[in-house]
């Protein structure tokens, strides 16, 4: 049974644009409301006609009460689903603050024990090796739910603007990160300053995310309003990762704020 404190919004408002569809919510509380509830319900779903149901977890702020709300949820199997991330510093230890591996760990798998949970070795002696072991996880079964968010420069997962593929043939790979991208983590707080930041790291692709059965992005406060702007409305390219989303019909993008509800009008009129 849903807990009926996960039930979506009544005043949610919900567009297309082009292949996408656009959820938006009054404050960062409903979203998460909103996309927690959809993405329990979707989950529990599926666990009624697989044995299984694998999902990709996003990190950073944008994902911390999505994460904490379907961690709260007791209806869940958690036993029957298999977890990965979609990116990791490379060279970063478990056991740094600053990994998504820790963040994980602590924020979901600890608090719900899932089946397993695949993460991405951010020390791996051999990065590309690592690549190709993770790759080769992510081919053995279908992507069920894939969350994101979406960075300050439009990036999806750590695919930047400069280096992003639509049709890359990898699955994963290593990105040189650009210098807005490491400070957006140490203005997030997870690490004290931008010399310690790391300058590359392992990223699933965007044929990687686009190929999940479901995709669920978040991008929730005022502060997001504008890359929001510019998902919806800028061409379709590299450029700004993030416009990808609106050729997936398997996806839906969960936002707030003054502008997207302008959008909103704007598509429906």
């Amino acid at each position: 049974m849903l807990d009926p404190t996960l039930i979506s919004p009544p005043d949610t408002q919900v567009v297309q644009v082009d292949e996408l569809t656009v959820r938006i919510t009054n404050s960062t509380a409903e979203l998460t409301q909103d996309a927690s509830a959809l993405a329990i319900e979707y989950l529990q779903s599926l666990l009624t006609q697989q044995e299984t149901a694998s999902i990709i977890l996003a990190t950073g702020n944008s994902q911390l009460q999505f994460l904490d709300a379907i961690a709260r949820n007791k209806d869940l199997d958690w036993s029957r689903i298999i977890v990965f991330h979609l990116d990791e510093y490379l060279g970063i230890k478990a056991d740094h603050s600053g990994s998504f591996r820790y963040y994980l760990h602590h924020k979901v798998e600890k608090r719900v024990k899932p089946r397993i949970f695949h993460y991405i070795n951010g020390d791996a002696a051999e990065p590309l090796q690592e690549c190709d072991r993770y790759s080769k996880l992510l081919q053995q079964q279908a992507i069920d739910l894939c969350l994101l968010g979406i960075g300050d420069n439009g990036h999806l997962a750590f695919n930047e603007p400069n280096l992003a593929n639509f049709k890359d043939k990898e699955v994963v790979k290593l990105i040189k990160l650009e210098t807005k991208t490491r400070q957006q983590q140490v203005n997030g707080g997870y690490f004290p300053h931008l010399e310690a930041v790391p300058n590359y790291a392992y990223t699933l692709t965007i044929p990687t995310i686009c190929a999940a059965n479901k995709i669920f992005c978040l991008a929730g406060g005022k502060h997001k309003a504008e890359i929001t702007k510019k998902t919806l409305e800028n061409a379709i390219a590299p450029n700004f990762p993030a416009t990808i989303l609106r050729q997936q019909p398997q996806a839906t993008l969960f936002c707030t704020g003054k502008n997207p509800i302008e959008l909103a009008r704007y598509y429906q009129n």
